[in-house]
């Protein structure tokens, strides 16, 4: 089991910023790609950013120059800074780590959400 544990999301104004942090934890081999994906209600799960072990970045066009996605290998955790922040950016955001476990296996673990609401 992989666990993926989401903080940072809350309110905050248009223009503002706020930093996501996921932390992923259990009995696993590798995470390969480490991601955030966004849901708005009635809507499908669309990718926002997402990276790689060796650290190639990939963005969804509506975020990119606001957002910055890293991450800390040693400490399996994810970031995304968001700056310049627009009403439209409001939704809950998911983590998302993938990878393999210790027999090889892939996976594919989800965190629980976290809302960010943006005012305007």
């Amino acid at each position: 089991q992989v666990q993926l544990v989401e903080s940072g999301g809350g309110l905050v104004q248009a223009g503002g910023s706020l930093r996501l942090s996921c932390a992923a934890s259990g009995s696993f081999f590798r995470i390969n790609v480490m991601g955030w994906y966004r849901q708005a209600p009635g809507k499908q799960r669309e990718l926002v950013a997402q990276i790689t072990s060796g650290d190639t970045t990939n963005y969804v066009d509506s975020v990119k120059g606001r957002f910055t996605i890293s991450r800390d290998n040693a400490k399996n955790t994810v970031y995304l800074q968001k700056n310049s922040l627009k009403t439209e950016d409001t939704t809950v955001y998911y983590c998302l780590g993938r990878g393999t476990y210790i027999n090889g296996l892939p996976f594919d673990s989800w965190g629980q959400g976290t809302q960010v609401t943006v005012a305007s």
